[in-house]
């Protein structure tokens, strides 16, 4: 009889095979309360690197980490209607706390417009304090009624960037900075994401912004992933908080802003976009662990081999760990680290060290072969920006493949069901087909222009709709 495959072929049942690999490679688990999640140390270590890379980006952009509370006044969000009304469905209030009712009930932060706002009007008073570039690391909550792992919780990790600005052209302008130079340069480099840059539609964007910036990613069902979001809010907040400073020529103006996000839902989107049958498969640009060395029996010579030669890489540059756990079978070791997207295991037993080689395994493009020992840090290195490179080409075909050019609403209903994505010019979708793509549980994902560059506006000429079914 066949043996079981460890995780559910993808083709079989993709959500059933996204489940099973956070469970097998031990990425996170559900957490006690419906919709939330517990992040476990493989899974926060892919996080935590994220974090690394985004926040040397965010502060190469001139934005400075700060901290603001959990807890939200609720007549906060009132301020903004647009705002509010766009949150209230995912809010959770406390109104009972320290024995008592709460004289007023606090929310629960679902993003930090707000209680930043509040601050800003505080801290801006003149021309000098602008611009004011303020990113936050925090957990938010919105009341989720479809939970998954990663890709919609209740309680969630991400960063929150916001700003002000003095005039409209310098927001704007930062806006498109993060999207592009920020988290695309992330995505793409990183991530090994070929993610698409579009502005929402007016339907599609963030609460209370004028305009909203994404950037989607396909993942290998053939699903759109919002993989982040950045947010021209013009000056809507700032005139419900009274956000202003007084100019150069010594008038009283309002600040124009930003706010930019992206989450742990990230993760989510590294495991569909680069997951196979085998497990994940981890970018090494990403990769905690860039290189594992297995001893594969407890020889002592083995052992000592193992450890020099992760000396030797860590030396080199090389993120390695040294799994020298044999009373643990070979066997069970090696599918883990397949399970965990390790991109290379060093495999070495006594024959190997006779040899002076060790078996060098590939987990991006798959297959082994014999390398000698002393050429390995060296090698590794390349063999890294190799397969980091695999990935982004994987990605840019499989989104350029399965995009079809469409002309009407049932032939990019019918593209988003047959697992693809389509391109359809605004100027024949519109609004009216937007609702019509609703209907069928497909959606626009953004507006591009014909040569994939972002529009200056919804109506530009040459705009064209991204549509796709989506997480």
């Amino acid at each position: 009889m066949a043996k079981a495959p460890v995780l559910t072929p993808q083709a079989e049942d993709f959500p059933r095979w996204y489940q099973d690999l956070i469970n097998k490679a031990e990425l996170a688990d559900n957490g006690p309360v419906r919709g939330t999640m517990v992040i476990r140390p493989y899974g926060y270590g892919l996080w935590e690197r994220m974090q690394q890379e985004m926040d040397a980006r965010i502060k190469q952009a001139g934005a400075r980490n700060a901290y603001f509370p959990l807890f939200i006044p609720q007549s906060y969000l009132t301020r903004e209607a647009e705002h509010v009304e766009g949150f209230e469905p995912e809010l959770a209030v406390v109104t009972h706390a320290g024995g008592k009712d709460l004289e007023e009930p606090v929310v629960v932060r679902p993003t930090s417009e707000t209680i930043i706002n509040e601050y800003f009007s505080k801290w801006v008073q003149s021309y000098r304090d602008l611009p004011l570039l303020i990113n936050q690391w925090a957990n938010v909550v919105r009341w989720e009624m479809r939970p998954r792992v990663f890709l919609r919780t209740t309680e969630f990790l991400w960063q929150e960037g916001h700003t002000a600005h003095a005039t409209y052209e310098e927001a704007r302008e930062y806006a498109a900075y993060i999207h592009r130079d920020v988290y695309a340069d992330f995505m793409v480099n990183v991530l090994g994401i070929d993610v698409v840059l579009g502005r929402k539609t007016p339907a599609e964007r963030f609460a209370g912004a004028v305009n909203t910036l994404t950037l989607e990613g396909m993942m290998r069902d053939g699903k759109a992933l919002q993989m982040g979001t950045s947010h021209e809010l013009g000056t809507n907040f700032a005139k419900a908080f009274h956000t202003s400073y007084l100019s150069r020529e010594g008038r009283q103006e309002l600040v124009w802003q930003t706010s930019w996000g992206s989450s742990t839902r990230m993760v989510g989107g590294l495991i569909m976009a680069h997951g196979d049958d085998h497990g994940l498969r981890v970018p090494p640009r990403l990769a905690p662990v860039q290189a594992v060395v297995l001893a594969i029996k407890g020889d002592e010579a083995v052992l000592t081999a193992v450890r020099s030669i992760g000396e030797r890489l860590r030396a080199a540059g090389i993120r390695t760990e040294v799994d020298d756990r044999t009373d643990t079978p070979f066997g069970r070791r090696a599918v883990d680290w397949e399970l965990k997207g390790v991109p290379l295991r060093i495999e070495i037993g006594p024959r190997d060290l006779e040899n002076g080689t060790a078996m060098l395994v590939r987990r991006i493009p798959g297959g082994k072969e014999p390398v000698a020992i002393e050429a390995l840090p060296a090698l590794l290195p390349t063999v890294v920006e190799e397969d980091q490179a695999t990935l982004l080409r994987e990605s840019r075909s499989r989104r350029e493949s399965s995009t079809s050019e469409v002309a009407s609403v049932d032939e990019a209903v019918e593209a988003a069901a047959a697992g693809g994505w389509a391109r359809i010019d605004w100027s024949v979708l519109g609004a009216a087909g937007e609702a019509r793509l609703a209907e069928h549980g497909v959606s626009v994902r953004c507006l591009v222009a014909e040569d994939g560059s972002v529009p200056d506006a919804d109506d530009a000429p040459g705009t064209v709709a991204l549509v796709a079914r989506a997480y």
